[in-house]
């Protein structure tokens, strides 16, 4: 007897939602026991368990659904850059956690040249993973495209354009470096300075329009001069901050576009001999471990990293499962938190 076009033998997850009338991923936080499930959906989901007699087996599982149980969490990064930034750990720490309520297992992956993108294309090509998260993804990077053609579900930390055609979870990246500028005006700055990130990255250059933004409506002018374009580490905040100190020394205040950007900036400011906030006020952005530990502790302008891989595992198992209503262009709020350093 056949049933759905295979013989019967060992019911699958998918008969299982598909008896209980949910998706996938709530049949998995079920079965691991994910505190995220309503009281119904437990009671559906373990009637159907016991009237198609499922067990639980990941193999099985794989072969009748043809699916690998398997997400590829991509970061086009070293592991020192990796390791150093709190932001990829936090990420990764979301992404994580959601997964492992849905019984999917993660693939980190570490793209650093072109060799090495061409052997993960391969992988890819091969179907070995469900689906695909891509971190700190630059204007050109042709992968997110490449994805979409091999029929990969994809969600993008983060944008290429305004425009982005691919599922993404972000920040109100503008919305940051207008709260941040507003903060430094609000303390009589009036030379405000920015350190960019790499502005072929649509989060720096919203940031940046954040902070012109935030000029214009403290009525203060725009400067090109007090624009230094960095690359979201320490030791480029680091570069960038001597670049505006010789361009524009009577500068008071500087909104660097991350935590570690400014921990590099402080580096700097602190050798010149300027004080902070005396001095310079300073704001950062990610709210990280970096920023409360500074000296003194740094005002950064939180976004909630965590919670954006959480939403973007989130958004991708619900197109593996086939549609369900999680948004699939999701933008997160940030807030301003006050510390010494303005």
């Amino acid at each position: 007897m056949a049933v759905s076009g295979r013989q019967t033998g060992r019911p699958t997850l998918e008969e299982v939602a598909a008896r209980a009338g949910v998706g996938r991923g709530t049949v998995s936080r079920v079965i691991n026991g994910s505190p995220r499930v309503s009281d119904r959906a437990k009671e559906a989901v373990g009637r159907a368990i016991a009237e198609l007699g499922y067990v639980p087996n990941r193999a099985a599982r794989a072969l009748a659904g043809a699916r690998t149980d398997a997400i590829a969490l991509v970061i086009p990064e070293t592991e020192a850059r990796l390791f150093a930034e709190p932001y990829f750990l936090d990420i990764i720490r979301g992404v994580s956690a959601e997964l492992g309520d849905a019984d999917m297992q993660l693939l980190l992956t570490l793209i650093r040249s072109s060799k090495e993108r061409q052997r993960f294309e391969q992988y890819l090509a091969a179907q070995r993973v469900d689906g695909v998260l891509l971190v700190s993804v630059h204007r050109d990077d042709p992968l997110p495209d490449l994805v979409e053609e091999l029929g990969l579900p994809a969600v993008l930390n983060g944008r290429r354009s305004a425009g982005e055609p691919v599922p993404y979870v972000d920040s109100d990246n503008t919305g940051a470096g207008r709260s941040a500028v507003a903060h430094l005006a609000a303390r009589g700055r009036r030379r405000i300075a920015t350190i960019t990130g790499p502005l072929d990255m649509y989060v720096a250059r919203c940031r940046l329009d954040g902070y012109r933004d935030g000029l214009a409506a403290a009525a203060l002018p725009a400067d090109e001069h007090l624009v230094a374009e960095a690359d979201f580490t320490e030791e480029g905040g680091r570069r960038a901050m001597r670049e505006l100190l010789a361009r524009c020394p009577d500068l008071d205040g500087v909104f660097a576009a991350s935590d570690v950007m400014a921990a590099g900036a402080r580096g700097v400011l602190r050798e010149s001999g300027r004080r902070v906030p005396d001095d310079v006020a300073l704001v950062g952005v990610d709210d990280s471990a970096v920023a409360r530990l500074m000296d003194p502790a740094l005002t950064s302008v939180r976004q909630p990293i965590e919670e954006m891989g959480r939403r973007m595992a989130r958004v991708l198992l619900q197109q593996i499962a086939g549609g369900g209503a999680e948004a699939r262009q999701v933008v997160l709020e940030t807030e301003l938190v006050v510390r010494e350093s303005s």
